[in-house]
Parts: structure tokens; C-alpha cells; sequence
């Protein structure tokens, strides 16, 4: 017989375990849930509760548990490469729990659970708790930094005897206003009349529906009246409420770590001026972005099931056959995928100390998958293509770590370079991933440099001796916890949302020690993010909503900061997306900064689900996808010098380069009202059709434009229908700069 509790569970911010307390921290008057998980054998369990009550004396209480399905923290089933770990999670099994209201006056408490399988009785240990309570606060609890102040009268703090846990308090909202930003947010521009929070979480999938994200930011615009913007300073979970609750109050919530006489619990930025210069004070606080290589800026291609050297090759040489230039090529399925440095099949000799290897330890197999990756990486670059590998910064222990990846995670264990957890004993240990992929994996602490330095060594040898040209920086969001303790003795609590950044930096660092630039290409980040490589918008499906949702994402992206960004074009997951969502998709891109396709695992079943063109073409039996996709690439090179510049401009200037319209036209209500639109840099607007059909409305903001397809003057200031072919997209291009501009659209066939 068997039971557990987990007072603190796994640390998933939006599901909580089965067999933990909820809420963490329990208040004084609210409900409190008491959870475990048992063998089936168990027939009953029973809460045994003790109150410390704030005049000194206790209540005691035994409270029945009823029984409930295990939760799988939170992710559903949904196939493709990680349905398989999802669906051991989503397993059926004994949960028992008891929910409770905490009395008015308690200031602590203790309970066990006692589980009975009928016959014999187990125990949990004793687990105790401060109880908190929410109170009226003077103003100066919070420190503004800047001429806007909070409404007088609303801080307010969640107090327990030794610590301030939470903050609230309010930014007054005027009439009018629009609040824009949060980092990358998938379902709207305008997040008045909303909800929302500020955590790293891997949603996979459907973003946009369940407003979870892997890149947020305790940052916004207020747009429409005065101008101005804020930051909460903070790495820790904040909540907004954006005029939900009331129309006239942006109201904040945050976590904090004050203790009980702080006389400061939170402090809270404010800016005002344009976007752009709101932008610009930002950026100046949280690190500025760097400007990239023109590469970057090309077609990028890859598919997870392009996991062997022939494969590469084939897609590579495809391209050419297509005439569809690619620029760079990004394997995600080149390891042995437990430590993330070796080619799969590839021979060496055990380094026992679990230092970094070189490339002439290894000899690669002729039968192998990789038979000879340098060979490839160079004729890979002689075409003109840069060469990207996959990463994830976990050391895989399921199953048993056998060889050079037994070695380092001793060696990581002994040097002291892993994230720790912090168990009830008081004991450190290495902290096991929480999440469903890779789970149990230990995950080094790369925000420590000496820990950095030592994981991303053993890399170097693919980017010095190999040629490696950038890292896909995948998976920054498995730090689940407050428990977690960080090498230099911060809490989860406080980095965890912070991992992300460290883990682009550390490679970001890599590369620079090899003579290349700093190009990694990450799916999570946070404040601070904006300095540190590319990025995309992570998993999604291949329908219009993912595209839809996307294109949301991004122009808040950029309204954070965030240059150089992209997303899967027409999805990655699922069936192949039809011809017309893949060229719609296909054609937008040309208009985002990163412009790349990917394609999730499929155990290589047929028919192929790679969103390469030719792909698409033959499962559709549409060959004109190839000749549109040409056309579309071809407008790309020729755009990429005006990219270049205006993605320089925009570091120089803190002027997005997908920049939403209301950087431009803050003072044009109908800016928010439009679907989502953008320019491109200065002179390029940019309003995607991101429905089927070739009819869709377009508002086109104030000023003197050309269609970029035909040259006919356009008058600003007014919603336009427009008709236009698949693989073209709506755009107008200023008139002043039509001389330049224009000659670039009218190549096109």
C-alpha cells in the first residue's frame, strides 16, 4: 500500500498535481485543497488537520478525502513526437483529496494523511504551512519609477508573519487606451478587457486558445491617449488584469520575496512617450537587441525527419533542382539525443573526466546515419548554406544513461553544475524535469558561467572544427518549481522564467568564443530575451487559426523587443496543411523577419507530412505550389537588402522591424480594430490574408502608398477590399519610396 503527497507538487504554474497543496500558500478564509496519490489497494483516506489560530490556540479536525483521477499535470494527448510521453502522464490512477476552508483567523497549520486499504494504515509526514492574509497597504509598499503613479489607495499584500508573498495594485487606464505587448502573445494585439499572466510554459500548440506562451514579459504599451508603458521588475509570476474586472484599472499582481518589515515589496517601471521611445527605455533597462548576419534573414529549412546525412543532402540538393534558394539548414535529429554533442553512430573513446571531446576522437561508420558530417556541413556551405544543430539542455536519465553520457552526468553531479531542489529534510539534489518530455532529466544550471562554460564546450568542437553555424535552442521552459535552487542560491521562484534567457546566451557566448555570430534560434525566453539571438513561435498545427495566431504573436513579440522572429510556416503538426493555407502562409513570410519551414516527426510513415514545397505539390497534386513558392523565395533575396537595413535601423532605433501599425499611427483607433498588419521596416505595409479565399479587407493607414503589385496610387486613411492571387499577399509600399521599392515587386511574374 502506498500513498504520497507532494506539498508543493511539480511546479506546472496552470494544472495543479494530484497529490499536492492548492493553493501552495494557504489564505485565511478561502478554500485550500490537500491532495495524494495512492496505490489502488487504498479504500479510504483521511485528512488529519491542525490550525494555529491567531490568539495562540489550535483546532484540530480529521476531514474524509474523496477520490479523484490523477491529473497529468495539465497536457493533453494530441499525437505526433510527444504523444507518446503525454499519454504515460495521462494515466488513470488513485487520487484522494480533501478541499477545506482555512479559517479566518488562522495564522498557520499542520496535517498528515493517513491512507487505509482496510486492514493495515499508511501515513504521510507531517506537512505545516504559514497561513497568509490579504491587507491594505500604503502606497509606498510599491516603488514607481517614473512619472506615472498607481492609483492611490489600491496596493494591497498578502502578508504571512515572515514574509509580503504577494503585491496587487493598480495603473490607472483612460478611455481610449490600448495595452499592447506582454512578450509573445498569440490571440490579440489589444489585451484591454483581459486576463493574463507572466510565466515560461511550454503550451504545445494552441496558444492562442488557452493564452499560454512560451515567451511572456511583465512589459506593455498603453497606447491612445498620453503614450506611455511599464515594466514590472520582476523575473517572478506576475497576473494582469488589463480592464477586465474594471474598465478604468490595469491592475498587477506579483509574487514576491519582501520579508514581513520590508518597506518595499515591488517595483514597477514607467515610461512615457511614443511606442518607439517607451520601447527604447525599456530596452535601455533590459538589454538591447544585436544585430545578425544577412544569412538570417534567407529561407531556412528543416524537417524532423531529416535524420540522416543522405536525407540532408536530398532536401538540400532539392532546393537546387527547385531553384529555391535555402539559407540555412536546421537538423534537429543529428544526436545520439543524450547529451546532445555526438552524432548518432559515431565512435570515440570515453573521455572519463566528462570533458568536451574533439573532432578528431570520433570516426564515423560508412553505414552510419551521419557517415560524414563534416563533408556534408562543407558542401553545405559551398552552396551557401549555414548549417544550424539542434539542442536541449537537459541530460537525459530515462533510461539509464549508459557510456560518455554516464560519465558527464556524474561529472555534473561532482563539479556542482546542475539546477538543485531543495527537499523537506532541508537537502539539496539535482533537480529531476518535471515536464512530459524528457522527464527526469537533469538540467544544467547555464545562468552559472563556469556551469555555461562546461556544458557548452563540449560543443565547441562542432562549430570550430565542424563549421556549425547557429544552435536551434529548443526547450527552455522544463525549470517547474519554487523549490528549485539555482547555483548562486537563487529559488525557482525567482529564475526559473529566467532560465530561458541564460541557456540563448550561454550558446550565444559559444559562438562568439569560435570567431562566429552569436545566431541561436529559441522557442522560449523573458525579459531580456531581446539581446540574445533569433527566435519562433513554437508548436502549432497546420490551420488558418495557428496562422492566424501566429501573426498575433509576433507583432507583440516585436512590440517587446524582439527582432529577429519567425514561426513554422503553416504549422508544423498534423496533416499537411492544403496548398492555399500553405502558400497564404508561404507568402507572409516573405514579410517576417526569420522565414523558415519545419515539419514534426512522423516515424517517417507515408504519405510524408514535410511542409517542403515539392511535398506539398505531390500530396495535393498541385505542381503550381513549386512555381509559386519560387516566386515568393526569389522576392525574398531580392528584399533582403532592405531587410538587412531595416532590421539595423531597428537596433539602432528601438523601431520594430515587423512593426505593429500603432508604432506609426498611435493616434488611429482603427489601427486596433484591423486584422493582424504590419510594416515591414519603414516603408513596406504588409496585411497578410489569413482566411481562405482571395477576397480580404485590408486598412490602410494615413498617407500616400503604391500597390506593391501593380503601382496604383493608394489613399491612406481608409479600408480597402482586395483581391489577390495565393501566393501574393496585400502589400503597399510608401509612395517617397516607390523609386527604390517598387522595381523589386514588379520582377515578380
Amino acid at each position: 500500500m502506498m500513498i504520497r503527497h507532494s506539498p508543493l507538487g511539480s511546479g506546472h504554474p496552470y494544472s495543479p498535481d494530484t497529490d499536492q497543496r492548492w493553493p501552495i500558500l494557504p489564505v485565511a478564509g478561502e478554500p485550500m485543497r490537500i491532495g495524494s496519490r495512492t496505490s489502488t489497494d487504498v479504500v479510504e483516506v483521511t485528512l488529519h488537520l491542525t490550525e494555529i489560530l491567531a490568539d495562540g490556540s489550535q483546532t484540530t479536525r480529521d476531514v474524509p478525502c474523496e477520490p479523484v483521477a490523477r491529473s497529468s499535470r495539465g497536457h493533453q494527448v494530441d499525437g505526433g513526437h510527444l504523444a507518446s510521453a503525454q499519454a504515460k502522464l495521462a494515466r488513470k490512477s488513485g487520487g484522494w483529496e480533501a478541499t477545506i476552508d482555512v479559517a479566518a483567523d488562522a495564522v498557520s497549520l499542520t496535517y498528515r494523511l493517513t491512507a487505509s486499504d482496510g486492514t493495515t494504515k499508511r501515513r504521510t509526514r507531517t506537512s505545516s504551512a504559514e497561513v497568509a492574509h490579504w491587507s491594505e497597504e500604503p502606497d509606498g509598499l510599491v516603488a514607481v519609477d517614473g512619472r506615472r503613479g498607481i492609483v492611490p489607495g489600491s496596493v494591497r499584500a498578502l502578508r504571512t508573519a515572515t514574509q509580503v508573498a504577494k503585491v496587487r495594485c493598480s495603473l490607472p487606464l483612460a478611455s481610449g487606451e490600448h495595452v499592447a505587448g506582454f512578450g509573445e502573445r498569440f490571440d490579440r494585439l489589444d489585451h484591454c478587457g483581459t486576463s493574463l499572466d507572466s510565466v515560461v510554459f511550454e503550451q504545445y500548440k494552441s496558444q492562442g486558445a488557452v493564452r499560454r506562451t512560451y515567451m511572456p514579459m511583465p512589459f506593455a504599451h498603453v497606447v491612445g491617449g498620453s503614450g506611455w508603458g511599464f515594466h514590472v521588475d520582476t523575473s517572478r509570476r506576475v497576473w494582469f488584469d488589463v480592464g477586465e474586472s474594471d474598465g478604468g484599472l490595469l491592475t498587477i499582481e506579483a509574487e514576491t520575496a519582501a520579508r514581513s518589515d520590508a518597506t518595499t515589496a515591488l517595483s514597477v517601471r514607467t515610461f512615457t512617450g511614443s511606442p518607439t521611445e517607451v520601447l527604447d527605455a525599456f530596452l535601455e533597462c533590459v538589454g538591447r537587441p544585436e544585430e545578425l548576419p544577412d544569412w538570417v534573414l534567407r529561407l531556412w529549412a528543416s524537417g524532423n525527419e531529416w535524420n540522416t546525412q543522405a536525407e540532408v543532402e536530398r532536401q538540400a540538393a532539392l532546393h537546387a533542382k527547385h531553384e529555391i534558394p535555402v539559407g540555412s539548414i536546421v537538423v534537429e535529429a543529428w544526436s545520439d539525443e543524450s547529451m546532445f554533442t555526438v552524432w548518432r553512430d559515431a565512435q570515440y573513446k570515453l573521455r572519463e573526466d566528462g570533458g568536451p571531446l574533439r573532432l578528431e576522437d570520433f570516426t564515423f561508420p560508412a553505414d552510419g546515419a551521419w557517415p560524414d558530417p563534416k563533408g556534408m556541413a562543407d558542401a553545405l556551405h559551398d552552396a551557401d548554406i549555414h548549417l544550424l544543430l539542434w539542442q536541449i539542455p537537459l541530460m537525459k536519465m530515462r533510461p539509464h544513461p549508459q557510456g560518455q553520457a554516464r560519465l558527464d552526468a556524474d561529472a555534473a553531479i561532482l563539479e556542482g553544475h546542475l539546477i538543485r531542489t531543495r527537499h523537506a529534510d532541508g537537502s539539496l539534489r539535482p533537480y529531476r524535469n518535471r515536464g512530459w518530455w524528457f522527464p527526469l532529466s537533469l538540467m544544467p544550471d547555464l545562468s552559472d558561467d563556469e556551469a555555461a562554460t562546461w556544458w557548452t564546450e563540449k560543443r565547441r568542437y562542432l562549430v570550430e572544427q565542424m563549421g556549425v553555424d547557429g544552435f536551434k535552442t529548443d526547450g527552455g521552459e522544463h525549470a517547474w518549481g519554487s523549490d528549485l535552487v539555482y547555483i548562486d542560491g537563487r529559488s525557482g521562484a525567482e529564475a526559473n522564467n529566467l532560465n530561458p534567457v541564460a541557456y540563448a546566451k550561454a550558446y550565444g557566448d559559444l559562438m562568439r568564443r569560435c570567431g562566429k555570430a552569436p545566431v541561436t534560434f529559441s522557442r522560449a525566453g523573458f525579459t531580456g530575451s531581446q539581446a540574445h539571438g533569433t527566435f519562433w513561435a513554437g508548436d502549432e498545427n497546420s490551420t488558418w487559426d495557428a496562422f492566424r495566431w501566429s501573426m498575433w504573436a509576433g507583432l507583440n513579440a516585436a512590440a517587446s523587443g524582439i527582432v529577429y522572429w519567425g514561426w513554422d510556416i503553416a504549422g508544423f503538426s498534423g496533416d499537411v496543411p492544403d496548398p492555399e493555407l500553405y502558400v497564404r502562409a508561404f507568402a507572409a513570410s516573405a514579410f517576417v523577419p526569420i522565414m523558415q519551414y519545419h515539419s514534426e516527426f512522423n516515424h517517417h510513415r507515408t504519405p510524408s507530412r514535410d511542409r517542403t514545397p515539392w511535398n506539398i505539390a505531390e500530396r495535393w497534386n498541385d505542381p503550381a505550389v513549386i512555381e509559386e513558392v519560387r516566386e515568393i523565395v526569389a522576392l525574398r533575396e531580392r528584399l533582403r537588402p532592405y531587410i538587412a537595413e531595416q532590421a539595423r535601423a531597428a537596433v539602432e532605433t528601438s523601431r520594430p522591424l515587423m512593426r505593429p501599425l500603432f508604432f506609426d499611427y498611435s493616434d488611429d483607433p482603427a489601427v486596433w480594430s484591423a486584422p493582424p498588419e504590419w510594416t515591414l521596416g519603414d516603408d513596406v505595409l504588409v496585411a497578410p490574408v489569413l482566411a481562405p479565399g482571395e477576397e480580404w479587407d485590408v486598412y490602410v493607414p494615413r498617407g500616400d502608398w503604391r500597390d506593391a503589385w501593380t503601382g496604383e496610387p493608394v489613399e491612406g486613411g481608409k479600408t480597402i477590399s482586395t483581391r489577390t492571387r495565393r501566393h501574393r499577399v496585400p502589400v503597399y509600399v510608401r509612395a517617397s519610396a516607390w523609386d527604390r521599392l517598387g522595381p523589386l515587386f514588379h520582377r515578380a511574374t
